[in-house]
């Protein structure tokens, strides 16, 4: 499985983006698909999940300002962000896991200029 994420760039603060990715494979079936973020000096840190079934789970951080979504299947996940703070700068990865593995993409680079 290889998870491929894109829709970073750079943005003022109280701005918006949309990040995307998109699974690929044999028989991908991700249960739980997310976001994490690492800034540099920082560890990496959730942001949102959402499982297959419409379940979701923010960071206080970003509740209220971002909105994870599914695509149709199981191999799609998105990740609205609006409002966004300089604080939110970060590069942001993309994880799924079927249950037996985890895989992560590469990473998109997020800048919010203030």
């Amino acid at each position: 499985v290889q998870l491929q994420a894109s829709g970073g760039g750079l943005v003022q603060a109280g701005g918006s983006l949309r990040l995307s990715c998109a699974a690929s494979g044999s028989n991908v079936r991700l249960y739980v698909m997310g976001w994490f973020r690492q800034s540099p000096g920082n560890q990496r840190e959730l942001v949102a999940t959402a499982s297959a079934g419409g379940t979701t789970v923010y960071s206080e951080s970003v509740k209220g300002r971002f909105g994870i979504s599914r695509g149709s299947g199981t191999s799609g996940v998105y990740l609205q962000m609006n409002n966004l703070k300089p604080e939110d700068t970060a590069v942001y990865y993309c994880r799924g896991t079927d249950g037996a593995s985890d895989y992560w993409g590469r990473g998109t680079l997020v800048t919010v200029s203030s």
